[in-house]
């Protein structure tokens, strides 16, 4: 009996002599060389890691900002007061000063100031204004001898637990700080696991073969486990932030096991289609492969373009991920055909078998959907665009940043102590300014006047002189939380309004810095630059587009809809962590998420708009008639596009488990915007613009065609047409 299907699939011709051809023969053809080879590199590169080991560093400085020159002042003129601190606060309901009270602090002080790393420890009893007014509150500042990257974080925790160990009796101690918070962020963990495991499970519905769907998962932990340890080398020869290693895991098991996914689909279609294992890995690296490595290919560009935005510690992420897209590139054009050489027989009589036996028609749901859309094209891209315009909204009021220990959980140390030092002391002691002076008496008074009678400003030190350098710094605390944005305000307003007059009246010069002011700057350089980066990541996508599916109107519809599902994005974080909804703390966006999530999502909405629209194309060459076209590329496109959505859903999403807000950030970007690509873009909007264009969505001016190079995706023909 033979089986109808929606759409018949048919073997696809290939090049004669491809390198993806030549590739893919040679990978399938010595299939132990290849995976003994990647096997190889996998244990040599972690064996190396693991000898020589990891030097992440978080470059914070920003060369030409104001903070930047305040911190280079205290490293020129007072290096040991440049170091990294964290704090203790203490709470007494019955006083801290009460005699029993203060003989516990100073034992705990006593303690902690023969800990590793200790440089000094502070005296809330002889430093004036460390004593709350309402005499229930203490704080000391713990200054470290390193940076907080160079000190163990075991060191850190020992600090807290020793903190916590003194509790009791009326007495409650917290430990805050930005080392502590780094700490507590990187405790916990699984995420990944459970992302792949997931995965799994999606991938076993969708083969019915657990060796099937074993194949992209085996091929992405490759690849990005490789990866790994190379970056862990690198960071040893190049700055690399320590919050890359997660980063580049998220993107590269999601893209590792979505590339694998689309050439191992392509290959199970031409198995169906009737032909050999051989025959199928070929086609499947010669139509499939080529778009995994165009896709890739502008991954990397987006990624790469963030070394327009000038921030150091952006660069190293992008080289990082951009290298974690070329090997997940890679394993899916040379590992996975071996692999599909080893097991490619045994996958074949499953596959076979459960076609034969399901009786279901190939494709039938979405050839039912196509037509729908076909009908209708009008509504799917008016009700696609809807939704995607009214996720936009929130994005509209983002607010670039970092958020404070204010938006960590209520069970963290971090959390408890600057909940405590705001209880006591006010919002803005947990983030004060750092002023630096250098006037004629050398002495900073005539600033602290100013700066107390600032609105906005709450206390003011007294000035310290630097040494004799003639520079004197002093410590202004706002009113507000540091992430607060009236404390944004009051930075700017210090240093266009009010120390411009104060500089003007004594002739003096005046900085304002520290981490808070710092933050502030980096997120103002970002913005700064941001329209650049836009700019040349959306143009050169673009031109590529054209070259390949030799169209004007095409590119121009995949830029305005990858940022529409980027601006959804932004709109559903902005929603969720800026508002504090759905049980979030609020906060503001942290800078650098949005133009990482925009690089990378704006590559990875490129891997189905490929996917999708050259299967179009190369319909479209071989039929020659637009709407069957688009149907069948819907058809044959659409069910491996939605699953491989909902893989990269759950493994970003996954992410939302982790204790570090800035990767809950960026989980829940990368999955809203992947789901709505794969659901709401490309089984709504794009077939409907595809309906509506036509002939005309394949039209290109005769010069523009010529100046163009040819960038081919699919086989030049069909076999047997």
């Amino acid at each position: 009996m033979t089986t109808r299907t929606a759409n018949p699939p048919q073997p696809t011709a290939t090049r004669r002599n491809g390198p993806l051809r030549r590739l893919a023969d040679w990978s399938r053809r010595h299939h132990w060389t290849a995976t003994l080879l990647w096997l190889a590199v996998l244990v040599g590169v972690t064996g190396a890691a693991q000898l020589v080991g990891s030097d992440y560093h978080d470059d914070t400085s920003l060369p030409g900002t104001e903070s930047q020159q305040v911190a280079d002042v205290f490293t020129e003129h007072a290096p040991a007061q440049a170091g990294d601190s964290l704090y203790l606060v203490f709470t007494a309901p019955g006083g801290v000063t009460a005699p029993d009270v203060r003989a516990r602090v100073t034992g705990l002080l006593d303690e902690v100031a023969t800990m590793p790393h200790i440089a000094t420890v502070g005296d809330p009893y002889r430093e004036p204004g460390s004593v709350a007014d309402d005499g229930r509150h203490a704080y000391v500042d713990v200054s470290l001898d390193v940076a907080t990257a160079e000190v163990p974080a075991e060191d850190i925790r020992d600090i807290v637990s020793t903190a916590e160990d003194a509790e009791g009796d009326g007495l409650t101690v917290a430990a805050g700080g930005d080392p502590v918070r780094a700490t507590e962020e990187g405790e916990g963990g699984g995420a990944e696991g459970a992302g792949m495991l997931a995965a799994l499970v999606i991938l076993v519905l969708m083969f019915g073969s657990l060796l099937a769907a074993s194949l992209p998962i085996i091929t992405a932990v490759f690849a990005v486990g490789s990866t790994l340890a190379v970056i862990a080398l690198l960071s040893n020869i190049v700055d690399i932030a320590s919050y890359t290693a997660p980063l580049m895991m998220l993107v590269g098991l999601g893209v590792g096991v979505d590339y694998a996914l689309l050439v191992f689909s392509r290959y199970r279609s031409e198995l169906l289609a009737g032909a050999d294992p051989a025959q199928a890995t070929t086609a499947a690296l010669d139509t499939a492969g080529r778009s995994v490595l165009f896709a890739g290919s502008t991954v990397i560009i987006a990624l790469l373009g963030l070394f327009l935005t000038g921030v150091g510690s952006l660069e190293g992420v992008a080289l990082s991920v951009a290298l974690t897209v070329l090997v997940t590139m890679l394993a899916a054009i040379t590992l996975l055909p071996a692999l599909l050489g080893i097991f490619g027989r045994r996958i074949e009589r499953r596959l076979r078998r459960r076609a034969a036996s399901s009786g279901r028609v190939p494709g039938a749901r979405w050839d039912r959907w196509a037509r729908a859309v076909g009908r209708r094209p009008w509504a799917a891209l008016l009700a696609g665009t809807a939704v995607l315009l009214v996720l936009c909204v929130p994005a509209l009021d983002m607010r670039l940043g970092f958020a404070d220990a204010g938006a960590e959980s209520p069970s963290l140390s971090s959390r408890q102590a600057y909940d405590a030092v705001a209880d006591g002391f006010g919002p803005g002691y947990n983030g004060p300014l750092v002023v630096v002076s250098r006037d004629d008496s050398g002495t900073g008074g005539d600033l602290a006047r100013t700066l107390e009678t600032t609105d906005g400003v709450d206390a003011v030190t007294p000035a310290q002189p630097l040494g004799d350098s003639g520079y004197a710094a002093l410590l202004a605390f706002p009113a507000t939380a540091p992430q607060a944005e009236e404390t944004t305000d009051l930075v700017h307003r210090l240093r266009d309004e009010v120390l411009p007059g104060l500089e003007e009246r004594t002739g003096g010069e005046y900085l304002v810095g520290g981490s808070t002011a710092a933050a502030i700057d980096f997120s103002q350089a970002v913005a700064d630059r941001l329209a650049l980066f836009v700019l040349l990541v959306v143009g050169l996508s673009a031109v590529l587009l054209m070259a390949v599916f030799r169209s004007l109107l095409i590119p121009l519809k995949a830029a305005v809809l990858n940022l529409l599902s980027i601006g959804a994005a932004l709109g559903v974080m902005t929603f969720v962590f800026q508002d504090g909804n759905l049980g979030a703390q609020p906060g503001p966006i942290e800078a650098f998420v949005p133009v990482l999530i925009f690089a990378v999502v704006f590559g990875l909405s490129m891997d189905y708009e490929v996917f999708l629209v050259s299967r179009m194309h190369e319909e479209w060459k071989a039929v020659g008639d637009p709407a069957l076209a688009v149907r069948r590329g819907l058809v044959t496109t659409g069910g491996v596009i939605t699953a491989a959505g909902a893989i990269m859903v759950v493994v970003f999403g996954s992410f939302l488990f982790s204790p570090d807000r800035m990767l809950q950030q960026f989980g829940l970007g990368l999955a809203v915007a992947v789901l709505l690509d794969a659901v709401v873009i490309r089984s709504l909007i794009v077939p409907g613009v595809m309906f509506l264009m036509g002939r005309r969505a394949w039209w290109l001016p005769r010069r523009l065609d010529a100046a163009l190079p040819e960038l081919p995706l699919e086989a030049p023909e069909r076999s047997g047409r």
